[in-house]
């Protein structure tokens, strides 16, 4: 027997009964093996205390057991939502997680990345980002990598909410609660989320007869209640009239609603707001905030689950995944 609390696996082996090829398969998650068995070994494991040597494992199998996640903005509840996920599904396959904050920062997040690849990380989930980083890793070093919330091409691995489904829903509702000029409040940048949440929105104005007015489209260069708050003072001022509101976020709606009260503009009676993302936020503000909620849970499981099936499996076949999103129904656009 080994020293009390340093358990190997041929002592696991001995006391489940089973062979120590089994208690590996087990670690590893390799299947072959019963749910008994697995219980059994992992209760054991449980009961001990046992840990693993990973620095003697990578140099075996060539894996470090860590991934990197590069994030945007890491104070964004939305993304820190999906990290925690990530985390979470990881831990299953006993993987640890490098979280690289960018602040939205281009030279930030390509020195984010090379501070992964110097980790030796075995794969990379890439949420929205700037550059073409994640390309590059994928191309020169060979690392895989699955990206969140941001579509590169059909032959790259991506996981991203229903964003087309998600503005067409925002865009109906303030339709259905009689809204005559819609608003939208966008990213300037020409990446995937937005584009078809901008597609969304045309496609309900078009349903509804109405053709998109130019004068009502505010693209911010910060995706903040800043920049949303200014456009739409500066929306008013120009004398542009509009009687509902698309955010294409949460804090951007966040942003119109103080706009909005500053001018003695009152909602929901005179201007309708939905937002997106469906933060903690939007439900506790002074009128709560009619969204689109994306599921950030099922949006890390899904980005670790294929990540991690091609670094232990191999799986290669590409896979691209849309999330569903939600409309939740609040004060921001009830008829009074």
């Amino acid at each position: 027997m080994s020293v009390k609390g340093k358990l190997s696996i041929k002592d696991i082996a001995k006391r489940a009964g089973v062979s120590i090829a089994t208690v590996s398969r087990v670690l590893n998650k390799n299947g072959r093996y019963s749910r008994e068995t697995e219980e059994k070994i992992l209760k054991i494991i449980e009961e001990s205390g046992y840990r693993r040597n990973v620095n003697a494992k990578s140099l075996r199998t060539k894996k470090t057991q860590t991934i990197g996640v590069i994030v945007p903005d890491i104070t964004n509840e939305f993304f820190a939502k999906i990290i925690q996920s990530v985390e979470r599904n990881a831990m299953k396959y006993d993987y640890s997680v490098f979280v690289c904050n960018t602040d939205e920062d281009e030279a930030r997040e390509q020195m984010q990345v090379k501070n992964l690849l110097e980790k030796f990380v075995d794969g990379i989930i890439y949420i929205s980002g700037k550059t073409k980083s994640g390309e590059e890793v994928e191309e020169n070093i060979g690392i895989p990598v699955v990206y969140i919330d941001r579509y590169i091409s059909a032959s790259k691995m991506y996981v991203q909410s229903d964003n087309k489904e998600g503005g067409y829903l925002a865009t109906k509702e303030l339709l259905s609660a009689g809204c005559e000029n819609i608003m939208i409040i966008k990213d300037f940048r020409q990446i995937s989320s937005i584009i078809s949440r901008y597609e969304g929105y045309k496609m309900a104005l078009k349903e509804a007869g109405k053709s998109v007015d130019e004068n009502l489209i505010h693209n911010v260069d910060h995706v903040n209640y800043e920049e949303a708050k200014k456009g739409v003072l500066e929306k008013i001022n120009n004398g542009i009239k509009f009687d509902g509101i698309f955010a294409t976020n949460d804090w951007m709606a966040i942003g119109a609603i103080s706009a909005l009260r500053e001018r003695e503009i009152k909602i929901p009676e005179e201007v309708k707001i939905v937002g997106f993302d469906n933060m903690s936020i939007s439900e506790i503000t002074s009128p709560s905030i009619t969204t689109i909620h994306q599921d950030s849970e099922k949006l890390g499981e899904y980005a670790t689950e294929i990540l991690m099936g091609i670094i232990l499996k191999d799986e290669t076949d590409v896979k691209n995944i849309s999330v569903p999103v939600k409309l939740v129904k609040r004060n921001s656009t009830k008829n009074k």
